[in-house]
């Protein structure tokens, strides 16, 4: 391992902002409208999923859960869902042996079910809503986004995410200076680190990771403004 750099501990937890009482089902949005396309910032939608299988398809993605984050390290809206399994898929047996020893997230992804053409229409209503472009954060984005990206072209007809992804773990390596073996959660600095749950339960995910991805990106932005100045 590298030595350690000097890395700032004063970063923030995220806050949140007003939350539209009367949201569409399984969201909460931000209350205020959307400034002119030229204006919008970058919001970061942290997502994390839980599935049955390795592949979207012959497979199913259980439970999504997604936390809008501004740059600043904003909570502004979240938006969860628990899907029916599709027609036809089967559950991978070592996924299930996972999710054996995992009861209570298991029990919390299998409830309050809905259709995936339902879910996943008002999970793209609920982006258009968002006050900026949204950008899919995930950790790893190349597993999360694999499924949410496919089941959006196949029940919504469309990704408000095009077919980019932001990796969360790529984002560390560069900020770091570190090769990719050693870009681990427990090499990373602990200051990067709020004290949020880790629960399996795909909305807790989301938030926990999405704080990360703003310590991060607050580390990036001090680093480059040092190298500029």
């Amino acid at each position: 391992m590298r030595p350690a750099r000097a890395w700032s501990s004063d970063i923030d937890k995220p806050t949140r902002r007003t939350i539209l009482t009367d949201p569409p089902t399984g969201s909460r949005q931000p209350a205020h409208k959307k400034p002119p396309i030229s204006l919008m910032p970058e919001i970061f939608v942290s997502t994390d999923i839980e599935t049955d299988g390795p592949i979207p398809g012959p497979h199913s993605m259980l439970s999504f859960g997604s936390a809008a984050y501004t740059a600043e390290k904003q909570l502004i809206g979240t938006f969860a869902a628990n899907l029916q399994t599709l027609p036809g898929a089967s559950a991978d047996p070592k996924t299930m042996a996972w999710w054996e020893t995992q009861p209570e997230a298991w029990a919390e992804c299998r409830k309050d079910l809905q259709k995936p053409a339902e879910a996943m229409k008002a999970y793209v209503a609920w982006l258009k809503t968002l006050p900026g472009k949204p950008v899919f954060v995930g950790y790893p984005a190349g597993f999360d986004f694999l499924f949410v990206y496919w089941y959006l072209i196949r029940f919504a007809g469309e990704s408000p995410f095009s077919f980019s992804a932001l990796d969360i773990k790529s984002f560390a390596m560069a900020t770091l200076g570190t090769p990719w073996r050693e870009t681990v959660k427990r090499r990373m600095p602990k200051a990067w680190f709020d004290k949020l749950p880790h629960t399996h339960k795909a909305l807790d995910d989301a938030i926990e990771q999405g704080a990360l991805f703003c310590n991060i990106l607050a580390e990036n932005r001090k680093i480059k403004k040092l190298r500029d100045s």
